[in-house]
C-alpha cells in the first residue's frame, strides 16, 4: 500500500534526503509540500500546514524538515488533525515539548517517529552486536565538521533553540546511545560560545559509565578540509573504530567483513528511516527515543561557557 507524505519545510535536508528517498521508495507517494519559499516540480505546494490539512484529508502523514524550534506547533496541528507525524532530527527544541508530542500522539491514536538518520548508517547494528559481547574501557568520539560546507547561509543554528554544533553533534550522540549497552550520563562539559552567537562552535563532554568506562565526545565546527566522523571504542576484546559517520567498522585494525549484499537491505539512511515510518503507521506504533537529546539538554545544563571568537560565514 502506498501512502502519501506531505513535506513540511522544503530546504538543503529536504532535497538533498528526504525528496530522493521518498521518490526511491515503493511505500510512499511525495503527495504535497509547504514551504515559504521551496518547492518540487509537478508536486502540490502550500504556503502553510493549516490549509494543506484542509485540503488534503487523503494526506495520512507529514514529514517535518524544519528547524527545531518552530516545530513544535507544525507537529502539533497535524496531531490534532489525526496526521502521523515524522520529525526530523532533532525531534523538537526542547525535551518537554517532544513528551508533550508524544502524548498528544497516543491520545491521538497515530503515529510518532523521531528520526534519529545517523542510527541508521551501515555499521551501526554491528557496532551494537559487538559491544554486547564485550566489556567497555573507554568510548572516544570525534566529530568535527566544517558548518560553512554543511550549513551554508543557515542563521538560524547560531540562534538560541539551533544547537549549534549539537546539531551534527546529536548524530554521534544517536549512535552511542543506540551501540552502548549500559547507560551513560553526562558528568561534565565545556562549551566555546563565539562572541556573535548564541549556540556552541565547539564541545568537549565527558561521561559516568556504569562500569567506570572513560568515555568523551569532543565536537568542533571549524574543521577544514578532510571531516571526522569517528567513534573509538576500547574493550576487553579489542579495539573497535567506527568511522566515515557509522558507515566503515574496524575491529583491532582489521576491516570488518563486507555487508550483505543481496539485495535485500535498503542502501541509505533516509530510505531506511522512511522504511521504519511506514512501518510504525501500518503497525500503529510510535518511536519516540529521546535519549540523544537527553545528553544534549544536560551539556547546556551543566557545561562550562567560554567566549571564542565571533564566526563569521
Amino acid at each position: 500500500m502506498v501512502m502519501k507524505v506531505a513535506l513540511v519545510g522544503i530546504g538543503k535536508i529536504a532535497r538533498d534526503q528526504h525528496i530522493p528517498s521518498i521518490a526511491g521508495s515503493a511505500n510512499w507517494e511525495l503527495a504535497a509540500t509547504v514551504s515559504h519559499q521551496g518547492t518540487v516540480d509537478g508536486v502540490e505546494a502550500f504556503a502553510d500546514l493549516d490549509t494543506l490539512l484542509s485540503a488534503r484529508p487523503d494526506i495520512e502523514v507529514i514529514s517535518l524538515c524544519l528547524p527545531p524550534v518552530p516545530r513544535f506547533g507544525y507537529a502539533a496541528a497535524a496531531l490534532r488533525a489525526g496526521r502521523h507525524v515524522m520529525l526530523e532530527k532533532p525531534p523538537g527544541a526542547t525535551v518537554a515539548e517532544c513528551h508533550a508530542l508524544e502524548a498528544m500522539a497516543r491520545n491521538a491514536g497515530v503515529s510518532l517517529f523521531a528520526a534519529w538518520h545517523s542510527r541508521e548508517a551501515l555499521e551501526v547494528q554491528r557496532a551494537k552486536s559487538w559491544l554486547k559481547n564485550s566489556q567497555l574501557q573507554s568510548l572516544k568520539v570525534t566529530w568535527k565538521e566544517d558548518v560553512r560546507r554543511w550549513h551554508p547561509g543557515q542563521e538560524w543554528i547560531w540562534k538560541t533553540g539551533g544547537l549549534g554544533v549539537f546539531d551534527p553533534g546529536i548524530n554521534a550522540l544517536s549512535i552511542v546511545t543506540e551501540i552502548l549497552p549500559d547507560p551513560i550520563h553526562l558528568n561534565d562539559a565545556v562549551l566555546e560560545f563565539p562572541e556573535n552567537c548564541e549556540t556552541p562552535i565547539a564541545a568537549k563532554l565527558s561521561f559516568s559509565h556504569p562500569q567506570e568506562a572513560a568515555v568523551s565526545a569532543e565536537f568542533d565546527w571549524r574543521q577544514e578540509g578532510e571531516q571526522t566522523w569517528m567513534i573509538e571504542a576500547e574493550t576487553d576484546s579489542g579495539r573497535m573504530v567506527m568511522s566515515d559517520g557509522g558507515a566503515v567498522i574496524s575491529i583491532d585494525g582489521q576491516p570488518a567483513l563486507e555487508p550483505d549484499t543481496d539485495g535485500s537491505a535498503l542502501t541509505g539512511e533516509y530510505p531506511r528511516l522512511y522504511a521504519r515510518m511506514a512501518a510504525l503507521v501500518r503497525a500503529g506504533e510510535i518511536d519516540m527515543d529521546l535519549s540523544p537529546m537527553v545528553h544534549v539538554a544536560d551539556a547546556f545544563l551543566l557545561g562550562k561557557r567560554l567566549t571564542v571568537a565571533p564566526f563569521h560565514e
